[in-house]
């Protein structure tokens, strides 16, 4: 039998596209920390400031248990002109919230001020608010402020909304939920000259090409076939004109592994296939090879919570065990590191024909909020439950 929602989402709606209208980029989120910890104060929270610089967590203790949860919404936006023609589209120019955090943190707000009506807990909430989940990995930044040491979480929890998952649905996976993500730069070493004599020039053009088809094989020829990871060449620059050989090209790319021992392969073929083609046309090449976010791993024991919990929120009929992970990457992952914890998604998908995360056009589906938004209280209720 499912729970009875609390619909009235009125004000949770109106709070989601303010938020909305107000995208702020990563560590520079200071409306959007100052708007977040003005309702929360007003709801009772103590709300401590300036985690990962424009973080925040609101704590709100009930009963007598020493138990506590943490419950993460990130608030950072993206460097994309919004194409929604929504009335409550981005003011900013460039800016947009294109992923829906909009909608994770009015969502959370929206459960923080019922949890404060109730006080149908016994223990302590940590509602985390990070920032800078696109770019910097703020949830690192608040973790190397201090944040599990000053707010002690016995398990963490956060969700993220889902257009191409069908409407409705929570999507749990036990293990991998996401991929580390590394970035590599690739500038070839050439000696430029005019197009019509390529005989005196050495082309990084044509040996840029060699390395991009050379990249292919690692997937085919060197990984596992059973290991998931990606390779992506998704810049290619060199020259500005036809009849010129440039002196340099560069390319850029994505690389996305679950595996650690993957991970470490991934980059040394890398570097192995670049330097070797450049040097089989007498080139150079210099890589700036970068690693980013971990890989997500849920832990069994949460994702159980997660599951039965959402058998009991949505129905068991509406909770999905993802078949595979996805090689997109989530700096929740650091949390999951630190603590014991559960990475979900929820379903928001309107038609066959949505715009993905990160599109122009996309917007966050007003219609979830209310199944979000319960499904953090019933959430927070179950894992301190009252005595």
């Amino acid at each position: 039998m499912t729970i009875q929602f609390t619909n009235d989402m009125t004000d949770v709606v109106a709070t989601r596209r303010y938020l909305h209208q107000h995208p702020e980029l990563g560590l520079s989120e200071f409306n959007t920390s100052d708007f977040v910890a003005a309702q929360l104060t007003a709801l009772g929270y103590e709300v401590t400031r300036g985690l990962g610089q424009t973080g925040l967590v609101a704590s709100l203790k009930n009963g007598t248990s020493t138990r506590s949860v943490g419950i993460r919404a990130d608030i950072d936006a993206l460097p994309i002109e919004e194409e929604t023609g929504a009335e409550y589209a981005s003011k900013t120019k460039g800016l947009m919230h294109a992923c829906g955090h909009d909608g994770h943190t009015a969502m959370l707000l929206g459960a923080a001020k019922i949890l404060a009506e109730r006080r149908n807990f016994d223990g302590t909430i940590h509602l985390v608010f990070q920032p800078a989940e696109e770019n910097f990995g703020g949830a690192k930044l608040m973790i190397d402020d201090g944040l599990f040491d000053r707010f002690p979480c016995d398990a963490v929890f956060g969700l993220h909304n889902d257009p191409a998952l069908g409407f409705g649905l929570i999507g749990v996976k036990e293990g991998p939920m996401m991929a580390a993500v590394d970035e590599c730069r690739i500038t070839v070493n050439g000696r430029g000259g005019h197009g019509a004599e390529p005989q005196d020039t050495a082309d990084p053009i044509v040996c840029g090409a060699s390395i991009i088809m050379a990249l292919q094989t690692i997937s085919s020829r060197n990984i596992h076939p059973l290991d998931s990871m990606v390779v992506t060449v998704g810049a290619f620059h060199a020259g500005m004109a036809s009849n010129v050989i440039p002196e340099r090209a560069e390319m850029l790319l994505t690389i996305r592994s679950f595996d650690p021992k993957v991970r470490d392969e991934l980059e040394r073929r890398i570097r192995m296939i670049a330097e070797g083609q450049a040097a089989s046309y007498g080139m150079s090449v210099t890589l700036d090879y970068n690693r980013g976010y971990e890989a997500t791993i849920n832990h069994k024991a949460e994702t159980d919570f997660v599951r039965d919990l959402a058998s009991r929120v949505v129905g068991a009929d509406k909770v999905v065990d993802l078949e595979r992970p996805s090689m997109g990457s989530e700096d929740f992952a650091y949390m999951l590191q630190e603590r014991p914890g559960s990475y979900f998604l929820l379903g928001t998908k309107r038609t066959e024909n949505d715009p993905p995360l990160h599109h122009p056009r996309f917007d966050f589906n007003d219609d979830a909020i209310p199944i979000g938004v319960n499904f953090w209280v019933e959430l927070a209720e179950a894992y301190l439950p009252a005595k």
